[in-house]
C-alpha cells in the first residue's frame, strides 16, 4: 500500500481523491513543487523591491479598502490583520471529513506556484494534514466570492498560532497544540493571507466530498430500486435495451442496463404478471434514476477542475512577468453545480420514498404495512412517514442558492455566488438521501420475505444476505428507528462489487485520466 500521496502540479481525478482519503495517505511536496512555490514567491519579493508599484492586496488595503496603499514595514501585520479579522464564522462546526480536505485542497491550489506564499506555509499545512490537527471552522460565513473569506480564515487561523484545532476529537487552542508539537507561529509575508483566504476549499471540499458519496448512493439507488421492483413483482419490459436506445441519454442507458444485469437470473422478475403497467416510481426508473447520474457527471466535472484550479487572487505569473487581479475566486461555477446535485439527488430520494409508500400499501399480495398482523401490529407505517419528512425537507433545501446575491464590501463586491449556501444545502440533502435509501431497502427486504420460497437474482439475494447481519426481520411492532440506524450504516460499510462493463459509464467524471 503506498502510505504517501506526492503532491505535484500534475491533475488529480477521482480515484487519486479516493486513494489519498481512503488509505490515508500522507501528502509530501515534490522537488518541483518547492522549487515552483519558492520562484513565485522570490519574482513577488523582487516586484515589491522596487518599491514604485501599487499592487492590489499586496501593498494594498482589501476589498473598498483597496485604494489605501501600505508602507513595506506593515506588510506582514496587513496579511496577518486580514487572516484575524475575517475569522468571523458562526454556526455548527464544519465536519472533520471537510476541514481536513479544505486542507488537502487549499496545498494542491497553492502548489502550482502563482499564488506568491512560502514554502514554510505550505509546509505548515502539510503538516496539519499529516498530523489530523484540524482547524475549527464554522458552517456560515462565506458569500461563495472574494473566495470562502470567513472559513478560510478559520482554517488559516493556526498558522498564526491562534484559534483553536481539534486532533484526535479534542477541541483544543491552537498555542498548547502546537507547543506540544515544537512548532511555532508562522511570520506571514506579503500576500499571504489573501493566497490563504482567498480561494473555492470550502465549497471545493464540500463538492467533493458530495461527489465521492454520491457516486456510491447513486449505484445503491439502483440497486435498492431493483429489490423493491422484484419485492413488488413488478415487471422486466421498461428496462429493456430498445426503449433506451430511442432516448439515447447516458445515464437513462447506464440504468436500464444496470438494473438488468442486478435481476438476472430472478425467479420473480422472469414469472408471468396478472398487471400490465407498473407505477412510475418502478417503471420511469431508468428516466429518473438516469437523469440524476446525468447531473451528478457534470458536477463531477466541475469539482474534477476546481481542484485543479488557482483560485486566490491577484494571481502571479513569474515566466510572463505579469500579476493580475482577476476574480477566479467567484464560487458561480460550483454554486451552480451544488444547486443542480442538490436537485439531482433529490430525485433520487423523491422517487425512493414513492417505492416505499407502493410496498406499504398492501398491494399485489403484500400485507398492509408488510406484517403478518396488520391492526394489531402497525408494522411498516411509519418509516415511510419518517422518508417523506425528509423528502420534504429536501425540497425545502434545493431552492437555488444561486440565484442569490447580496452586495458586500461597500459594493466592491457587488455580485457574489451565495456557492457556500449551496454547498451546506446540498451536504443535508445527501444526508437524508442516504436515509430515505436506508428505510426503502428496509421495506424492500422485509416485502422480499413475503414472497419466499420465490428467489430473487442471485446478486440481490447476497445483498439481501449481507443486510441480514445489520437488520432482522420484522415479526412483531418494535422499536424500529435502531432498524433504520443499522440500515443506513450497512449502505455505509456495503461493498459493491459490480462488474466493469457497467461502470464504462461511472456515474461521474467524463475527463480523460479519471
Amino acid at each position: 500500500m503506498n502510505k504517501e500521496h506526492l503532491v505535484s502540479t500534475a491533475a488529480i481525478g477521482w480515484k487519486e481523491i479516493e486513494e489519498i482519503l481512503d488509505k490515508d495517505q500522507k501528502l509530501v511536496l515534490s522537488d518541483e513543487v518547492k522549487e515552483r512555490i519558492c520562484s513565485c514567491r522570490a519574482y513577488l519579493d523582487q516586484r515589491l523591491e522596487k518599491g514604485d508599484e501599487v499592487i492590489y492586496g499586496i501593498n494594498t488595503g482589501f476589498g473598498s479598502l483597496c485604494d489605501k496603499v501600505i508602507s513595506t514595514e506593515n506588510l506582514g501585520l496587513l496579511q496577518k490583520n486580514l487572516v484575524m479579522s475575517h475569522a468571523c464564522g458562526v454556526g455548527d462546526e464544519v465536519p472533520p471529513e471537510i476541514t481536513r480536505l479544505m486542507l488537502l485542497l487549499k496545498i494542491q491550489s497553492l502548489s502550482y506556484g502563482n499564488s506568491g506564499v512560502q514554502e514554510a506555509t505550505v509546509q505548515r499545512l502539510v503538516d496539519m494534514y499529516n498530523h489530523k490537527i484540524l482547524p475549527v471552522v464554522y458552517t456560515y460565513g462565506s458569500l461563495g466570492a472574494s473566495g470562502d473569506l470567513a472559513p478560510l480564515a478559520h482554517m488559516s487561523l493556526p498558522l498564526l498560532g491562534e484559534g483553536e484545532v481539534r486532533i484526535e476529537g479534542k477541541k483544543q487552542a491552537t498555542k498548547e497544540v502546537f507547543a506540544r508539537m515544537g512548532w511555532d507561529a508562522i511570520e506571514l509575508q506579503s500576500k499571504e493571507g489573501l493566497a490563504l483566504l482567498n480561494g473555492t476549499q470550502f465549497m471545493s471540499a464540500f463538492g467533493v466530498q458530495l461527489c465521492l458519496r454520491v457516486f456510491k448512493l447513486s449505484r445503491l439507488a439502483d440497486i435498492i430500486g431493483a429489490l423493491s421492483l422484484d419485492a413488488f413483482d413488478g415487471r422486466i419490459e421498461p428496462f429493456h435495451h430498445l426503449i433506451q436506445q430511442i432516448r439515447p441519454h447516458q445515464g437513462q442507458i447506464v440504468t436500464a442496463r444496470r438494473i438488468r444485469w442486478i435481476l438476472e437470473g430472478s425467479e420473480l422478475i422472469s414469472r408471468p404478471k396478472a398487471h400490465v403497467q407498473d407505477p412510475y416510481s418502478f417503471r420511469c426508473i431508468p428516466q429518473v434514476h438516469g437523469a440524476s447520474k446525468d447531473s451528478i457527471n457534470y458536477v463531477a466535472y466541475v469539482f474534477r477542475n476546481e481542484i485543479n484550479s488557482v483560485t486566490d487572487n491577484p494571481t502571479i505569473f513569474p515566466d510572463e512577468d505579469l500579476i493580475i487581479s482577476a476574480g477566479n475566486f467567484h464560487g458561480q461555477p460550483l454554486a451552480l453545480a451544488l444547486d443542480n446535485l442538490a436537485i439531482a439527488m433529490s430525485e433520487l430520494g423523491n422517487i425512493s420514498e414513492r417505492r416505499t409508500y407502493q410496498l406499504v400499501s398492501g398491494s399485489r399480495g403484500l400485507p398492509h404495512f408488510l406484517v403478518a398482523n396488520p391492526g394489531l401490529n402497525s408494522g411498516f407505517m411509519i418509516p415511510q412517514y419518517t422518508a417523506a419528512s425528509m423528502v420534504s425537507h429536501n425540497k425545502q433545501l434545493c431552492t437555488p442558492s444561486s440565484v442569490d446575491s447580496i452586495e458586500s464590501s461597500q459594493g466592491q463586491e457587488d455580485h457574489v455566488s451565495m456557492g457556500a449556501n449551496a454547498a451546506t444545502s446540498a451536504w443535508k440533502v445527501m444526508e437524508n438521501l442516504e436515509r430515505i435509501l436506508a428505510i426503502e431497502l428496509y421495506n424492500a427486504a422485509q416485502a422480499m420475505e413475503f414472497r419466499r420460497p420465490a428467489r430473487s437474482s442471485a446478486y440481490l439475494e447476497k445483498f439481501m444476505e449481507g443486510y441480514r447481519t445489520y437488520v432482522s426481520f420484522v415479526e412483531d411492532d418494535k422499536v424500529m428507528y435502531t432498524d433504520i440506524e443499522g440500515s443506513v450504516n450497512y449502505l455505509r460499510e456495503v461493498q459493491l462489487d459490480l462488474p466493469e462493463e457497467l461502470l464504462e459509464f461511472k456515474d461521474y467524471s467524463p475527463v480523460t485520466g479519471s
